[in-house]
């Protein structure tokens, strides 16, 4: 679970982030916060990656405490989580293969634990036939399939991704979320952050979009909630 408390944000140049945020999100959601520019959400994700400190609140995110944690239990909080970039952020100069095991070697797995889990996990994404390519022989759809393969390499509590569809065309958008939704479905929380508001509209999830600072709307499949009529 993760769980904002009050939280509130405000960078040294006195610009407000975020103003007294409360939000809850269960273990196993699936969940789309969206927001133009600058409304804060690329704020809410660095707080729970442990990249910014809140300026007030409370924030736990699967039973530990960030705002008391010390510097040198981040690297292994960070560990429990996957992220996908927008830039797809992979080593030009490493194949498939090695781009996704270098994320086990980093948590020290085994060799032969590596040999096991990265073909599975590749195969997941259909990409276990590409495992010896470079990323410049890749398409950007392909790309991104390895960015999620080594999200899911070390089996996260969460994955994060950060405009995950920003570089791709529209429709590898749509696959790449319904892999996220696979993902999803196998019990991994899943936060996908996206200015993006048509590929949100497509899919059957909540929806908590962020606007200066507050969270002015909290849509379920199931129900809808207008933060913005209870503020005004």
């Amino acid at each position: 679970m993760i769980k904002f408390n009050n939280v509130s944000k405000v960078y040294p140049n006195s610009v407000t982030a975020l103003k007294s945020i409360n939000l809850t999100i269960n273990t196993g959601e699936f969940v789309f916060i969206t927001g133009a520019s600058g409304s804060g959400k690329s704020t809410l994700l660095k707080l729970i990656m442990k990249e910014e400190e809140a300026s007030s609140g409370k924030i736990r995110v699967f039973g530990s405490d960030l705002i008391s944690m010390k510097k040198k239990k981040i690297p292994f909080y960070r560990r429990t989580m996957g992220i996908v970039f927008q830039d797809f952020r992979i080593i030009e100069n490493m194949t498939v293969f090695q781009n996704v095991e270098l994320v086990m070697r980093v948590v020290g797995a085994s060799s032969r634990a590596i040999r096991k889990r990265v073909p599975y996990v590749l195969s997941l994404f259909s990409m276990e036939d590409k495992a010896d390519r470079y990323p410049r022989e890749l398409s950007g759809g392909e790309k991104q399939r390895v960015g999620l393969a080594r999200a899911l390499v070390n089996n996260p509590n969460l994955i994060i991704a950060d405009e995950p569809t920003g570089n791709i065309d529209p429709s590898m958008s749509y696959e790449i979320m319904d892999l996220l939704a696979q993902i999803n479905k196998r019990g991994t929380t899943v936060l996908v952050v996206t200015h993006d508001m048509s590929v949100a509209s497509k899919f059957d999830f909540r929806t908590i979009e962020i606007n200066k600072g507050n969270i002015t709307s909290d849509t379920s499949s199931k129900s809808k909630v207008n933060v913005q009529n209870f503020l005004n």
